[in-house]
């Protein structure tokens, strides 16, 4: 099937009325994109991020007027009256497959790989784990992700307790079952993020239970794994001062280089020395161990 789109730069103030504006027209969909470089590192939680000036894309089946609904927007919203609005063609493509060919097998460390269920595992005497791209965070594309994947491969958790906070997809608790944790459990305040790490856990054969926040209780266990947010990490040091056994590790990641030696600071009052650092472009990870 073809369609169209129509683009138009907005500033912030802006970008959620056009979107509006455009799926009173009929959009099929509507996206955001950064129209400048302007990378937002952190959102507030509970927030929808958007750039200073964002480039909103609206898609319409090829039939529609695109003129038409131009002019309803404008008419909808006073401030785009003089704007220039873009209007392209999309040729027909198998979208699905389109999308699915971006998607690769992709190695971390010596063994570890993620590999999309269309695909066959390049190693088969690999740790491979069968992860589809989904709506919840963590495939492993993204740097902070990336990081803790490599870790767990160069530390394998053998025979130990294992505690993914903050599991997304449920991707480090299903490296850290299959590099043989003895047990692996996940928590998360997104029930969406909890549907899709039991998803992930059903689809590679593993038993892992993975439950709220509000919902989640465990024992001090030999390992946690939060790959967050450096605000949220900060609050969570307590708890996971409770969580962490004794000379049991913390792996922290989903901060910026520069939050990493204050996040080591603030966790030397809660037992914790997080003495190894790797960035990757301006990511980090940390890593350590409880020493009380």
């Amino acid at each position: 099937m073809a369609w169209i789109q129509i683009k138009l730069k907005v500033d912030a103030a802006l970008a959620e009325r056009l979107s509006d504006a455009f799926s009173d027209q009929g959009a099929v969909s509507v996206t955001f994109e950064d129209a400048e470089d302007q990378p937002i590192f952190e959102p507030e939680l509970g927030t929808t991020p958007i750039w200073q000036n964002t480039q909103v894309t609206a898609l319409f089946d090829a039939e529609t007027e695109a003129q038409k609904v131009i002019y309803g927007v404008k008419g909808q919203l006073k401030a785009v009256q003089d704007a220039d609005f873009k209007v392209e063609a999309l040729e027909d493509k198998d979208w699905i497959r389109e999308w699915m060919d971006q998607f690769h097998p992709m190695q971390f460390g010596n063994r570890l790989w993620i590999v999309p269920s269309w695909h066959q595992a390049p190693d088969a005497n690999g740790v491979n784990l069968l992860l589809d791209p989904g709506l919840a965070f963590g495939t492993g594309t993204h740097p902070t992700t990336a990081m803790c994947l490599r870790w767990l491969d160069a530390n394998p958790p053998s025979g130990k307790q294992v505690i993914d906070y903050g599991c997304g997809s449920g991707i480090l608790a299903l490296a850290a079952a299959k590099l043989g944790a003895s047990q692996v459990t996940g928590t998360d305040i997104d029930p969406q993020a909890i549907q899709a790490s039991q998803q992930n856990a059903a689809n590679n054969t593993v038993q892992i239970p993975f439950a709220l926040v509000k919902d989640f209780a465990s024992p001090a266990v030999d390992l946690l794994l939060a790959n967050i947010l450096s605000g949220p990490l900060k609050a969570l040091a307590p708890e996971f001062s409770r969580l962490v056994k004794s000379g049991g590790q913390l792996v922290l990641s989903g901060l910026l280089e520069s939050q990493a030696a204050e996040l080591q600071t603030h966790y030397r009052q809660f037992g914790f020395v997080l003495d190894q650092l790797e960035t990757q472009e301006e990511w980090a990870r940390l890593s350590g161990y409880k020493i009380d």
